[in-house]
């Protein structure tokens, strides 16, 4: 895979999935739980990458 926002959503999904089913007892706050963390994690990398664009990477 060469695509990171691919493999971040694939993450973000499967470790979300994990979290909700550890957390939650009935399927529906699994279902809801699982919901709110893949979008906070999503939306949190997003918003990290956007506040770190203009950083310059890679060695100098």
């Amino acid at each position: 895979m060469h695509s990171h926002l691919l493999l971040l959503v694939v993450f973000s999904a499967l470790t979300s999935l994990v979290f909700a089913v550890l957390q939650r007892d009935t399927p529906r706050e699994q279902g809801r739980l699982w919901l709110l963390l893949f979008a906070g994690f999503l939306g949190a990398a997003l918003v990290l990458g956007w506040v770190m664009y203009p950083f310059p990477g890679g060695p100098a």
